[in-house]
């Protein structure tokens, strides 16, 4: 008996969210000082954190693949 069954990695990363820009985080590594700031509060695209280190204050971009920038403020 043959199995009709298809799977394409491509339907796996569109169900999970990749590719949306619409991931949500839960820390981040400020680009200025390096440090490790956990978040209480999750963010994603377009919010601003401050670093719990060094003060400085960031724009978060998230791009097409699910990568995290930042811009200063």
């Amino acid at each position: 008996m043959a199995n009709d069954f298809q799977f394409d990695d491509d339907d796996f990363a569109k169900d999970s969210g990749a590719g949306t820009g619409s991931r949500v985080f839960d820390e981040f590594d400020c680009p200025g000082c390096n440090a490790n700031n956990p978040v209480d509060d999750t963010f994603t695209d377009g919010d601003e954190v401050r670093c719990n280190y060094c003060g400085c204050e960031f724009k978060a971009l998230v791009n097409q693949e699910g990568r995290l920038r930042f811009r200063e403020l």
